[in-house]
């Protein structure tokens, strides 16, 4: 089976879910940027002191530093991992392949107009981070969390130009790296709003084991 994935796909597409379906039943471990990043600087590492001046200031973490966290951290892994949240680009791939040696790239393929659904109708909850959807995931009561009892609301980030717009610096930048990995016919694409969660899921697996 295939055991070093990335999880490509745009905002809403619906990686994270798959990414905890295949941590669960496959025991990949999922490696986020953003969580390396946080769990780096809490440690005071080296490179999370570097990469904390630029996150402080609110800039980009240059890739050097990431990929040198991602180096630490995939050398010290024991069986399959996927990528989540990285590369965003195609130096982030050409950068990526010179510590390890993908063996898929899944993408999550959703139609905009359904993402800005998907996504508008997103609520979360302040204080515990729960989250729901109006449609496919609505609270038990009108606008609280089941788990707390907080008043939910829509995150900036959910509302639709915000949304198109997250999209649009999708395409732009991230769309190149479904080429980049075809070129190596390391590509696997699957509609993410075909279907349920599991056979998404059971379409992915199979991939994986072709």
């Amino acid at each position: 089976m295939k055991s070093k994935i990335i999880l490509l796909g745009p905002p809403g597409a619906g990686k994270g879910t798959q990414a905890e379906i295949l941590g669960n039943k496959l025991g990949f471990t999922r490696l986020s940027t953003g969580d390396m990043l946080r769990e780096a600087v809490r440690n005071g590492t080296e490179l999370g002191k570097k990469a904390k001046t630029y996150m402080d200031a609110g800039g980009l973490v240059p890739n050097d530093i990431i990929i040198g966290m991602m180096k630490e951290k995939i050398e010290n892994l024991e069986g399959a991992f996927l990528l989540d949240g990285y590369p965003r680009t195609v130096e982030q791939a050409d950068a990526l392949g010179t510590i390890v040696d993908i063996d898929l790239a899944v993408n999550i393929d959703v139609d905009d107009d359904v993402l800005i659904d998907r996504l508008t109708k997103r609520r979360s909850c302040p204080k515990c981070n729960a989250v729901y959807h109006l449609t496919n995931k609505p609270p038990k009561k009108d606008g609280i969390c089941d788990a707390c009892g907080a008043e939910l609301y829509q995150r900036d980030d959910d509302k639709e130009e915000t949304i198109k717009n997250r999209l649009k610096v999708y395409r732009e930048n991230t769309f190149p790296l479904i080429d980049y990995y075809s070129k190596k016919g390391k590509l696997f694409t699957v509609k993410g709003n075909e279907g349920t969660i599991d056979d998404i899921f059971a379409r992915i697996e199979k991939a994986l084991k072709d």
